[in-house]
């Protein structure tokens, strides 16, 4: 394909013009962002997001280059540590961010109208036997609970719950990484899981003593 032909494409052209503009804030002056980044990264935060496009870790926190580690897929999920040697793709991810870039936090970041999360309740609407059905077993414990905890609950509710169960789910699977309970131990790594609520507009945190999700207040967050 041509660049001519490429650029007839309206949203690709509409990707260009974006990035026309990332260079104008980013590569503007003597001395850009991207001068010091070059050199290396130091983040001090991995983020497990979904791979849904309405909810990109850098956007939802204002976060600026090379400031987190970004991990995204199917539903935010953790698969459980497994010592045969396969293709780990979120499993290397999360081994390098936290024994080669020694990240200080680990965050899941869960989200409403997750689409993987529905589909363990709606299980014909993905291809049976395929990839997404495969992934989302990780979750499958979550979805119990939900059943268990909300027999009665419509759809919406069970979704609503399971999505922020996965969350829980997947905390305990970092659990299991070895490298991640002496990063815990050693060097006081954090382990937080958080939902955000799309449809309102709020996050929430959660609360290891309580066991429950709770809103974060924003008017007490101050910057820093």
């Amino acid at each position: 394909m041509t660049q001519e032909s490429l650029l007839t494409k309206k949203e690709i052209l509409k990707m260009m013009a974006g990035f026309r503009r990332f260079r104008e804030r980013f590569f503007k002056g003597e001395h850009s962002v991207y001068e010091d980044l070059s050199t290396g990264q130091s983040p001090k935060t991995l983020m497990i997001a979904c791979s849904d496009s309405r909810v990109d870790p850098a956007i939802l926190f204002s976060s600026s280059p090379g400031e987190i580690f970004v991990v995204r897929n199917v539903a935010n999920l953790v698969p459980p540590f497994e010592s045969n040697m396969g293709f780990h793709g979120v499993s290397a991810a999360i081994e390098f961010a936290v024994v080669n870039l020694q990240v200080e936090n680990i965050v899941i970041l869960g989200h409403r109208q997750c689409g993987g999360i529905r589909s363990l309740f709606q299980p014909d609407a993905i291809r049976k036997g395929g990839f997404v059905q495969q992934w989302m077993s990780i979750a499958e414990e979550a979805k119990n609970k939900v059943l268990q905890a909300h027999p009665h609950g419509d759809l919406d509710q069970k979704c609503r719950e399971c999505e922020k169960t996965s969350i829980v789910t997947s905390l305990e699977n970092l659990r299991t990484f070895p490298f991640i309970d002496s990063a815990v131990k050693e060097r006081g790594l954090q382990l937080l899981g958080v939902y955000f609520d799309l449809e309102n507009g709020h996050l929430s945190f959660f609360d290891d003593m309580t066991q429950n999700f709770r809103e974060l207040e924003i008017s007490k967050v101050h910057n820093t």
